[in-house]
């Protein structure tokens, strides 16, 4: 079973009775979310197929809706069956998790990545990333944090094998777009030899002052390149584990099938914007206003720390019963 490249969709569907099949190993630790349980069983009509791992007859992706035909009497289920390795198993389900449903949380997708890269050591960051919804970044740290020896070369999400020490042609590729901001992505990325979307994480780097190498952790000073310096502040962008999490977030039918859900999901796109759209929202703001915008700023803040508070005290709330 190669993870990248199955079609669940095109899998036939089948009955299979309940007592055959088995939750263990599941990526989400915290077990089965009860209020996503009640989500789904108050949605009219069948749900969809469940994925289980047939050599095993473990529930790769469903386990709220094999939770919810349980209470509801059911004693079968529509279900799609995929074979190979349970390593491969694994993979599946936390992409599946993490795509749609109820996102997995962000130590869930953590934890994840450091078992793919034990079970995958010959996949690449952008791989193993790709898969648990994290930052290439993150993946690299957490295989650094690992003892990990390094590989010569690791394989692609295109399947392709490629040198997994690219910070020499990442290096050039800054060089590039420093001497000549106007290339585009594709150019750069066929000069140098890596892909267009290294280049433009290359550029957005150099643009928020950061070292071209993920693994750099010395800043650049702004003024040493042309590229867009920003003020103190704004020059760090949205972060990226963040943003994937929003839009599992904008999946999850216990958010998006509700008025109230739907007003938070826009509460929080609204605010998850990078360094470079608020520097232009700090410029347009006129002058006159600028006191009233401050306090009308810190009162958000204000706000949205009262609620993150409530909502710790709740997880904590829980984890005591």
């Amino acid at each position: 079973m190669e993870t990248a490249s199955l079609d669940v969709v095109s899998l036939p569907v089948v009955e299979i009775e309940l007592s055959r099949l088995t939750s263990v190993s599941s990526p989400r630790t915290s077990g089965e979310d009860t209020e996503h349980v009640e989500t789904l069983l108050s949605i009219e009509g069948e749900l969809p197929p469940i994925l289980v791992h047939r050599p095993t007859m473990r529930v790769v992706d469903g386990l709220h809706r094999l939770k919810a035909a349980r209470l509801r009497g059911d004693t079968k289920i529509a279900a799609r069956f995929v074979d190979g390795t349970e390593s491969d198993a694994f993979v599946l389900a936390v992409e599946a998790n993490i795509r749609h449903g109820l996102p997995l949380s962000l130590a869930d997708r953590k934890r994840a990545a450091v078992h793919i890269i034990g079970t995958h050591p010959q996949w690449s960051d952008r791989r193993v990333a790709s898969a648990t919804g994290i930052s290439a970044c993150t993946v690299a740290d957490l295989r650094r944090r690992g003892g990990d020896s390094g590989a010569e070369a690791r394989i692609g999400r295109d399947g392709r094998v490629r040198p997994a020490d690219g910070s020499g042609r990442r290096t050039l590729a800054a060089e590039l777009i420093r001497s000549d901001p106007d290339l585009s992505l594709r150019q750069v990325a066929k000069q140098v030899g890596i892909s267009p979307e290294t280049v433009r994480d290359v550029r957005g780097r150099l643009e928020r002052g950061e070292s071209p190498v993920p693994d750099g952790s010395v800043r650049l000073r702004a003024e040493s390149h042309p590229l867009h310096p920003t003020e103190p502040g704004f020059g760090r962008a949205v972060d990226r584990d963040r943003l994937a999490m929003l839009e599992r977030l904008k999946a999850d039918p216990s958010l998006r099938l509700n008025e109230t859900g739907r007003i938070l999901l826009r509460m929080l796109a609204m605010h998850s914007i990078d360094g470079q759209e608020w520097e232009r929202i700090l410029h347009r703001v006129p002058p006159h206003l600028y006191s009233v915008i401050a306090e009308f700023a810190r009162e958000h803040a204000r706000v949205w720390t009262g609620f993150a508070d409530r909502l710790e005290n709740r997880v904590a709330s829980l984890a005591a019963e």
